[in-house]
């Protein structure tokens, strides 16, 4: 198992932008696929963005494509979640998590794929 911790969320007027940053600890990740989920109250969590062992292959959904940009760094054991032009239906607990497997495919969107989840860190847009 690995230990993730999110940090870096925040209370940001709609247009804004935020950082939120995943510092692994315990077990390396660097072989392994990593990715952001979110859930806002009283919603399924979804699927974010993940990126890939190597950090060269980037995967989104469809409504943060262009606005999110995920990014690794496995010297630091750090995965990072830039999000520009933020929208209050991104407000959401966002959750950064590991994808079980080495050298798995980027195009994992699906929760069970995931091994090791952190608490997760509060987003929150105004409009």
């Amino acid at each position: 198992q690995v230990q993730l911790v999110e940090s870096g969320g925040g209370l940001v007027q709609a247009g804004g932008s935020l950082r939120l940053s995943c510092a692994a600890s315990g077990r390396t990740f660097s072989s392994h696929v990593m990715g952001w989920f979110r859930q806002a109250p009283g919603k399924e969590r979804e699927f974010v963005s993940a990126i890939s062992w190597s950090g060269s292959s980037t995967y989104y959904a469809d409504d943060v494509e262009g606005r999110f940009t995920i990014s690794r760094d496995d010297a630091k054991n750090t995965v990072y979640l830039q999000m520009n032009n933020l929208k209050p239906e991104d407000t959401a607990v966002y959750y950064c998590a590991r994808r079980s497997g080495f050298r798995r495919s980027t195009k994992s969107k699906t929760i069970s794929e995931y091994d090791s989840w952190g608490q997760g860190t509060q987003v929150t847009v105004s409009s």
